[in-house]
């Protein structure tokens, strides 16, 4: 049983082992050998690379522990139940079809990427870092068959979900480990340096990797800034947006949300830098081979295992993605199970990933899904834990019988609009918008909640 519409109860949680190896197979992942070549493609520095994946990681821990952990182990209901309490059925129908489209396509994403490795097996030809749709029949079976397998995954629990990661999530950090040495021991053979230091390393790393130089043609250039929101928020949407509420309902106690730092650290900091080595590598051999192309880097690494780590590791990352949107969309009919919703919610998954434009831009569309998702954590932050302060009633629609409470929905409506508005406009970047974007619709939600409230306590005692 899954508790999609009621509070997770004593007998179902989890301990907090079952937390650590969700997140380090989650963000220990496929996906992190698109993202850390993608640093090495935006012209990042060294400096600008490690102190800011150190410190956005940080912040990344932090805002799980202490904003989505505390609201679930109290409240103990998926997003999309509390969603519906405070929004109404109306409004939480079109917000779920949005959520869960969005992480149809991440996980499409990371579908992408394992079917890279596939690839290389059957020798097909694969997209290049500027594709935007399938180039052989080769690779449209691969995304296929790997989307329907971890579908199946994904459908069968949460339980299921967090077992598969435990088991996996040790050896994908050792291997991600493995392509980190094996790139700076190839980097040395090839180039004469020697790395019998820290301070060896870091002159490679200044001159040869991340040497803070012109972006690959179409990438956006990346200084610290870029990279610590970025490190902070390409998760927005699960912990400052609320999805991972789905999650940590199950978490015994709250402090679990540091469990995150698993993958946070081995994943989005670790991983990352060894897969940007890669690349690099990739870069020194041949300037002109820009493909950013997990399955081919991970072999030339480390042979036949770097090709297992991507499989499992696509695997890994989108399990937990498909069983989110699943709940996203089984939210929208509660009367299907929950198991045929995620399973045809991961075939999507496996169709959005046979086109590579989503995994080849992969940085800019996490920062814009964030951002799309991000207002409702908001909502969700004020109305746990400021509504009452303000002499206002939570979960409004529940407790009034509305179908939708505009103010969420217009919070949500306006918060991306303006923040839209203003990246097209260049008066701020696509990456930092979601910052300013929070704390305007925190504000909004509680301004037109005061108005709404008012406006219906006096038709409530209108003769």
């Amino acid at each position: 049983m899954e508790y999609e519409r009621s509070p997770v109860p004593p007998g179902a949680r989890l301990g907090f082992r079952s937390f650590v190896g969700q997140y380090a197979g989650e963000h220990t992942a496929g996906t992190e050998l698109m993202i850390g070549p993608l640093f090495v493609a935006a012209g990042v520095s060294a400096f600008d690379l490690v102190m800011g994946l150190l410190i956005g990681n940080l912040l990344a821990v932090l805002s799980w522990t202490l904003m989505t952990a505390p609201i679930a182990t109290r409240v103990r209901l998926t997003l999309y139940c509390q969603l519906e309490k405070i929004t109404g059925r109306r409004f939480v129908v079109v917000y779920n079809a949005v959520n869960g489209i969005a992480f149809c396509f991440l996980a499409g994403s990371m579908i992408t990427v394992s079917a890279t490795a596939v690839g290389v097996w059957f020798d097909f030809p694969m997209p290049g870092l500027n594709d935007l749709y399938p180039n052989s029949l080769g690779w449209v079976v691969a995304t296929l068959t790997v989307g329907a397998i971890v579908a199946y995954v994904a459908a069968a629990g949460y339980r299921v979900v967090a077992k598969v990661a435990n088991y996996a999530a040790p050896w994908l950090v050792l291997v991600f480990i493995a392509f980190g040495l094996v790139g700076l021991r190839d980097f040395a053979n090839e180039t004469g340096a020697s790395i019998g230091s820290l301070g060896d390393f870091w002159h490679l790393a200044e001159t040869a990797i991340w040497t803070g130089g012109d972006p690959l043609p179409g990438q956006v250039k990346f200084t610290f800034w870029h990279v610590m929101v970025f490190a902070w928020f390409c998760n927005m949407a699960m912990h400052v947006g609320m999805s991972d509420l789905s999650v940590f309902r199950y978490a015994r106690k709250a402090r679990y949300g540091l469990a995150t730092a698993t993958g946070m650290y081995l994943g989005h900091f670790l991983a990352w830098i060894a897969a940007s080595i890669l690349f690099a590598l990739q870069l020194h051999r041949d300037p002109g081979n820009t493909d950013v192309l997990p399955g081919p880097l991970a072999h030339e690494a480390v042979g036949l295992a770097g090709l297992l780590c991507v499989i499992v590791a696509g695997w890994t990352t989108a399990n937990p993605t498909i069983y989110r949107a699943g709940l996203a969309f089984q939210a929208i009919v509660p009367t299907v199970s929950r198991f045929k919703v995620t399973f045809a919610t991961g075939l999507v998954c496996a169709v959005a990933g046979m086109f590579p434009a989503i995994a080849m831009k992969l940085l800019g569309f996490v920062a814009l899904y964030g951002l799309v998702l991000m207002p409702m954590g908001a909502v969700i932050f004020c109305d746990f834990w400021l509504m009452r302060r303000f002499g206002m009633q939570p979960f409004y629609a529940e407790s009034s019988g509305t179908g939708i409470n505009w103010a969420p929905a217009l919070a949500w409506i306006l918060t991306v609009g303006l923040c839209l508005a203003a990246v097209n406009m260049g008066y701020i970047g696509l990456y930092f918008a979601s910052l300013p974007g929070w704390f305007l619709a925190a504000a909004l939600y509680l301004v037109l909640s005061r108005f709404v409230q008012r406006k219906s306590q006096f038709a409530s005692v209108t003769p």
